[in-house]
Protein backbone atom coordinates (compact mmCIF):
# COMPACT_ATOMS: atom_id res chain seq x y z
CA UNK A 1 0.00 0.00 0.00
CA UNK A 2 3.00 2.37 0.97
CA UNK A 3 4.63 1.76 -2.43
CA UNK A 4 1.21 2.23 -4.42
CA UNK A 5 1.09 5.41 -2.97
CA UNK A 6 4.55 6.51 -3.19
CA UNK A 7 4.78 5.55 -6.82
CA UNK A 8 1.46 7.85 -7.34
CA UNK A 9 3.05 10.85 -6.01
CA UNK A 10 5.75 10.28 -7.92
CA UNK A 11 3.59 10.02 -10.71
CA UNK A 12 2.16 13.24 -10.16
CA UNK A 13 5.46 15.26 -9.46
CA UNK A 14 7.02 14.23 -12.49
CA UNK A 15 3.71 14.66 -14.89
CA UNK A 16 3.11 11.34 -15.86
CA UNK A 17 -0.26 11.89 -15.59
CA UNK A 18 -1.40 14.59 -18.11
CA UNK A 19 0.10 12.25 -20.70
CA UNK A 20 -2.00 9.07 -22.39
CA UNK A 21 0.15 6.26 -22.25
CA UNK A 22 1.52 5.04 -25.81
CA UNK A 23 -0.94 2.74 -27.61
CA UNK A 24 0.34 0.80 -30.52
CA UNK A 25 -0.96 -1.45 -32.95
CA UNK A 26 -4.95 -0.28 -32.62
CA UNK A 27 -4.75 -1.22 -36.69
CA UNK A 28 -5.74 -4.65 -35.87
CA UNK A 29 -4.08 -6.98 -38.62
CA UNK A 30 -1.98 -4.05 -40.32
CA UNK A 31 1.29 -5.24 -41.41
CA UNK A 32 4.33 -2.83 -39.66
CA UNK A 33 6.55 -2.09 -42.61
CA UNK A 34 9.01 0.25 -40.78
CA UNK A 35 9.87 1.00 -36.80
CA UNK A 36 12.45 3.43 -35.29
CA UNK A 37 12.95 4.29 -31.55
CA UNK A 38 16.05 6.35 -32.87
CA UNK A 39 17.83 4.62 -29.59
CA UNK A 40 21.47 4.31 -32.26
CA UNK A 41 24.34 6.54 -32.60
CA UNK A 42 22.71 8.24 -35.47
CA UNK A 43 19.98 8.07 -37.70
CA UNK A 44 21.93 5.76 -40.58
CA UNK A 45 20.49 4.73 -44.36
CA UNK A 46 16.90 4.49 -43.48
CA UNK A 47 16.58 8.71 -43.51
CA UNK A 48 17.75 10.99 -45.82
CA UNK A 49 18.69 14.82 -44.78
CA UNK A 50 17.72 17.59 -46.68
CA UNK A 51 19.65 19.92 -44.38
CA UNK A 52 21.27 20.46 -41.12
CA UNK A 53 19.46 20.42 -37.97
CA UNK A 54 18.83 16.88 -37.37
CA UNK A 55 20.44 14.67 -34.38
CA UNK A 56 20.04 12.18 -32.16
CA UNK A 57 19.63 13.06 -28.47
CA UNK A 58 19.09 10.87 -25.28
CA UNK A 59 17.57 8.38 -27.87
CA UNK A 60 15.24 10.43 -29.56
CA UNK A 61 14.82 12.87 -32.99
CA UNK A 62 15.68 16.18 -32.16
CA UNK A 63 15.15 18.82 -35.12
CA UNK A 64 15.87 22.54 -34.85
CA UNK A 65 16.35 25.20 -37.12
CA UNK A 66 15.87 22.92 -40.18
CA UNK A 67 13.93 25.42 -42.26
CA UNK A 68 11.58 23.18 -43.88
CA UNK A 69 14.53 20.89 -45.34
CA UNK A 70 12.62 17.75 -43.93
CA UNK A 71 14.29 14.67 -42.90
CA UNK A 72 13.05 12.14 -45.10
CA UNK A 73 12.52 8.21 -44.30
CA UNK A 74 14.00 6.12 -48.01
CA UNK A 75 11.53 3.68 -47.71
CA UNK A 76 9.07 4.10 -49.93
CA UNK A 77 5.40 3.55 -48.84
CA UNK A 78 1.55 2.25 -49.79
CA UNK A 79 -1.11 4.64 -50.55
CA UNK A 80 -3.12 3.23 -47.30
CA UNK A 81 -1.56 3.81 -44.36
CA UNK A 82 -1.11 4.04 -40.50
CA UNK A 83 1.90 6.37 -39.43
CA UNK A 84 2.39 7.15 -35.50
CA UNK A 85 4.55 8.44 -33.41
CA UNK A 86 5.63 10.35 -30.15
CA UNK A 87 6.33 14.43 -30.14
CA UNK A 88 7.12 16.76 -27.48
CA UNK A 89 8.63 20.32 -28.39
CA UNK A 90 10.97 21.38 -26.00
CA UNK A 91 9.70 25.09 -26.31
CA UNK A 92 7.35 27.45 -26.19
CA UNK A 93 6.31 27.91 -29.61
CA UNK A 94 4.46 24.22 -30.59
CA UNK A 95 5.20 23.74 -34.26
CA UNK A 96 5.31 19.97 -34.40
CA UNK A 97 5.12 19.00 -38.45
CA UNK A 98 5.25 15.59 -40.30
CA UNK A 99 4.70 15.35 -43.79
CA UNK A 100 3.62 12.17 -46.19
CA UNK A 101 2.63 11.15 -49.46
CA UNK A 102 5.66 13.14 -50.71
CA UNK A 103 8.79 12.52 -52.99
CA UNK A 104 11.33 11.87 -50.70
CA UNK A 105 13.82 14.53 -51.46
CA UNK A 106 12.18 18.31 -51.94
CA UNK A 107 12.76 20.77 -49.49
CA UNK A 108 12.60 24.63 -49.44
CA UNK A 109 14.80 26.37 -51.75
CA UNK A 110 13.15 30.16 -50.96
CA UNK A 111 11.64 31.39 -47.86
CA UNK A 112 8.06 29.75 -48.89
CA UNK A 113 7.75 26.21 -49.19
CA UNK A 114 5.18 23.97 -50.66
CA UNK A 115 5.07 20.83 -49.75
CA UNK A 116 5.25 17.72 -52.14
CA UNK A 117 2.58 15.69 -49.86
CA UNK A 118 0.46 16.35 -46.84
CA UNK A 119 1.57 18.13 -43.98
CA UNK A 120 0.71 17.77 -40.14
CA UNK A 121 1.05 21.11 -38.39
CA UNK A 122 0.37 20.92 -34.42
CA UNK A 123 1.05 24.28 -32.89
CA UNK A 124 1.87 25.75 -36.03
CA UNK A 125 2.22 29.84 -36.40
CA UNK A 126 3.43 30.70 -32.75
CA UNK A 127 1.38 27.82 -31.57
CA UNK A 128 -1.96 29.41 -32.42
CA UNK A 129 -2.94 27.19 -35.32
CA UNK A 130 -3.27 23.01 -36.09
CA UNK A 131 -3.63 21.99 -39.60
CA UNK A 132 -3.60 18.98 -42.41
CA UNK A 133 -2.44 20.44 -45.32
CA UNK A 134 -2.37 19.32 -48.96
CA UNK A 135 0.98 20.91 -50.40
CA UNK A 136 0.65 24.43 -49.31
CA UNK A 137 0.44 25.32 -45.60
CA UNK A 138 -0.82 28.65 -46.76
CA UNK A 139 -3.38 27.84 -49.26
CA UNK A 140 -7.08 28.06 -48.71
CA UNK A 141 -7.90 24.39 -48.62
CA UNK A 142 -6.17 23.42 -45.78
CA UNK A 143 -7.86 21.91 -42.33
CA UNK A 144 -7.50 24.31 -39.05
CA UNK A 145 -8.56 23.89 -36.01
CA UNK A 146 -6.89 26.33 -32.83
CA UNK A 147 -7.33 23.90 -30.13
CA UNK A 148 -5.46 22.11 -28.61
CA UNK A 149 -2.17 23.98 -27.82
CA UNK A 150 1.00 22.37 -27.65
CA UNK A 151 2.32 22.43 -24.10
CA UNK A 152 5.84 22.59 -23.52
CA UNK A 153 7.92 19.17 -22.44
CA UNK A 154 4.60 17.12 -22.84
CA UNK A 155 4.94 13.93 -24.59
CA UNK A 156 2.12 13.45 -26.96
CA UNK A 157 1.15 10.29 -29.25
CA UNK A 158 0.07 11.33 -33.24
CA UNK A 159 -1.08 8.53 -35.23
CA UNK A 160 -1.97 9.44 -38.65
CA UNK A 161 -4.05 7.41 -41.35
CA UNK A 162 -5.33 7.35 -44.78
CA UNK A 163 -7.23 5.02 -46.77
CA UNK A 164 -9.44 5.69 -49.25
CA UNK A 165 -8.54 9.01 -49.98
CA UNK A 166 -9.55 10.19 -46.23
CA UNK A 167 -6.66 11.59 -43.70
CA UNK A 168 -7.73 11.27 -39.91
CA UNK A 169 -5.51 12.89 -37.46
CA UNK A 170 -5.72 11.20 -34.04
CA UNK A 171 -4.14 12.99 -31.24
CA UNK A 172 -3.73 10.83 -27.87
CA UNK A 173 -6.74 9.15 -28.61
CA UNK A 174 -8.69 12.29 -30.22
CA UNK A 175 -9.57 13.06 -33.32
CA UNK A 176 -8.14 16.38 -34.02
CA UNK A 177 -8.90 16.33 -37.69
CA UNK A 178 -10.19 15.02 -41.14
CA UNK A 179 -9.11 15.71 -44.73
CA UNK A 180 -11.04 14.16 -47.89
CA UNK A 181 -8.88 14.41 -50.98
CA UNK A 182 -11.53 14.05 -54.29
CA UNK A 183 -7.81 13.86 -55.73
CA UNK A 184 -5.53 11.75 -53.79
CA UNK A 185 -2.05 12.20 -53.88
CA UNK A 186 -0.75 8.89 -55.13
CA UNK A 187 1.29 6.48 -56.21
CA UNK A 188 5.67 7.23 -57.77
CA UNK A 189 6.64 10.45 -56.78
CA UNK A 190 3.96 10.43 -53.43
CA UNK A 191 5.42 7.66 -51.20
CA UNK A 192 7.54 8.87 -48.58
CA UNK A 193 7.22 9.90 -45.18
CA UNK A 194 9.52 12.74 -42.98
CA UNK A 195 9.93 14.52 -40.06
CA UNK A 196 9.37 18.65 -40.68
CA UNK A 197 10.64 21.63 -39.07
CA UNK A 198 11.04 25.36 -39.10
CA UNK A 199 13.01 26.99 -35.80
CA UNK A 200 11.35 25.69 -32.87
CA UNK A 201 13.29 23.07 -31.34
CA UNK A 202 11.42 19.63 -31.12
CA UNK A 203 11.54 15.91 -30.08
CA UNK A 204 10.23 13.01 -31.70
CA UNK A 205 10.55 9.00 -30.76
CA UNK A 206 9.01 5.60 -31.62
CA UNK A 207 8.11 5.80 -34.84
CA UNK A 208 5.87 2.74 -36.16
CA UNK A 209 4.17 3.07 -39.87
CA UNK A 210 1.80 0.24 -40.86
CA UNK A 211 0.23 -0.84 -43.94
CA UNK A 212 -3.49 -0.82 -43.79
Amino acid sequence: MRLTLAIVIIAVCEGWLTEVPRTYSSAGAAKVLFTDDFSGPELGPAWHSTGPGARIVDGALELENLHNHPLWLTMPLPDDLRIEFDARALGEEGDIKAEFAGDGKSFARTASYKATGYVMIFGGWNNSLNALVRRDEHGGDRRTVASPKVERGRRYHIVLTRKDGQIRWELDGQEILTYDDADPLTGPGQQHFGFGNWEAPVQFDNLVIQAL
